[in-house]
């Protein structure tokens, strides 16, 4: 198990416009060729965007795309004719597949909190999908078939216990609250990368919000070569 604290991530984005961003993974500038991906995972983003701010219209191809929002709402809106605001609970995963363009924005009065990942599709190209599931539950897992993945959502309460997924890659992400998984403590921002798991418990010691990918061992997929959201 490796863990990967917040204080450690590239920071990026563009404070002066409002835009705050935290990359666990190798991003644009920030390049690092032994950070390229876990698993089928590619980027894991958290983003914080001020009133108003947000991300003009940019591309993307090949890349599964997967938002879960913190606080605030998400504004969404791209070329293949899909516009949707995302609120805490919901997951949107937008299939870029050959290609396609949105735009991301704060159009609320309070600050947007989100945690975005993008993971590698099994096969590239094919045509671009989009999907929102609205307060999704803990009891039911999202599943990303193109990139062999599935994205459990647990919300814990003080001492609960949760079972982390048997897995050849399992990708653990704290969204708040802080968790004891396999003996390391994890806060929020905080990531475990875990391979071969296998018989591992999640607890939390206080009210916690904790993102699992589980996932198949991976065949070489494409990385993000842009640098926005």
């Amino acid at each position: 198990m490796d863990v990967r604290r917040s204080a450690e991530r590239y920071r990026g984005g563009d404070p002066a416009a409002g835009i705050e961003s935290l990359h666990a993974f190798s991003f644009g500038p920030h390049y690092d060729p032994d950070n390229l991906r876990f698993g089928a995972v590619i980027a894991c983003n958290e983003e914080t965007l001020a009133p108003g701010a947000g991300f003009d219209e940019h591309p993307h191809s090949h890349t599964e795309i997967v938002t879960w929002v913190v606080e605030g709402e998400l504004t969404h809106r791209d070329t293949a004719g899909h516009e949707s605001l995302v609120r805490p609970g919901d997951v949107q995963r937008l299939s870029s597949a050959g290609g396609v363009r949105h735009v991301e924005r704060n159009a609320g009065d309070v600050p947007l909190r989100f945690v975005q990942m993008w993971l590698a599709p099994l096969e590239p190209g094919g045509e671009p999908a989009y999907d929102l599931v609205h307060g999704i539950a803990d009891s039911t897992p999202y599943a990303v078939p193109e990139a062999a993945a599935m994205l459990h959502v647990r919300r814990l309460a003080p001492g609960e216990r949760t079972a982390v997924p048997d897995a050849a890659f399992v990708y653990a992400q704290v969204v708040r609250g802080e968790v004891v998984l396999g003996g390391r403590t994890l806060g929020p921002g905080d990531s475990a990368r875990v391979t071969d798991a296998q018989d591992l418990e999640a607890v939390a010691t206080e009210a916690a919000e904790l993102l699992l990918w589980e996932m198949a061992r991976p065949r070489v997929g494409p990385h993000p070569s842009d640098g926005a959201p």
